[in-house]
């Protein structure tokens, strides 16, 4: 059953219309999409590697326009949507813990947070929500998410042969693992 999903979607990323799709992605996870378009990125980047870095391209630019969706939610909506859903979570003073790590880290909660597999949206909604300065939030957002997204590309690009060919021969394991990192990335989020 693996394979025939894996075998799917490297077909699905070879699809003229896959950086459409890959674009629309990022745009919504960086506002409020669950799935981050690393799941997208990365077969694409397999499947076709002379194209990882119009894919980064991609990935880079329609996550920063999505980030300023997140960020004008946060800005202006905070209050009727994302407070609610925090404090169902039990997170009600999650907002003035950011705020303080604004106050502390200032820029730097952005370029980490961005550049790992941490919910980007968070960023986003909470940057709004803090009223952090927009252009330092901008160019944090394009620093920190090219980064990210060119340094798989580039890696993909580089390597994407051998770990084709790893991840085909171990497909069960690169799966387990993942599950883990998105069911371990989730418990440390509810844990902050």
């Amino acid at each position: 059953m693996l394979r025939r999903l894996y075998d799917r979607i490297l077909m699905l990323a070879s699809d003229r219309r896959a950086g459409l799709w890959l674009g629309i992605i990022s745009f919504c996870e960086s506002s409020f999409f669950p799935i981050p378009p690393d799941t997208m990125l990365l077969p694409m980047c397999l499947a076709r590697p002379d194209r990882a870095w119009r894919f980064a391209l991609i990935c880079t630019v329609t996550s920063v326009l999505g980030g300023l969706l997140g960020y004008a939610i946060g800005f202006w909506l905070f209050d009727a949507l994302a407070r609610p859903v925090l404090a169902a979570y039990g997170h009600s003073d999650a907002l003035s813990s950011f705020q303080g790590w604004y106050e502390r880290w200032g820029v730097w909660v952005i370029l980490i947070k961005g550049f790992t597999p941490i919910p980007f949206k968070l960023v986003t909604i909470a940057s709004g929500a803090a009223h952090f300065d927009i252009w330092v939030f901008l160019a944090a957002s394009i620093a920190t998410r090219g980064a990210r997204f060119f340094l798989l590309a580039g890696l993909l690009r580089a390597y994407g042969p051998p770990i084709r060919h790893f991840i085909e021969k171990r497909l069960t394991l690169v799966t387990t693992v993942a599950v883990v990192l998105v069911v371990g990335g989730i418990a440390a989020l509810k844990l902050l």
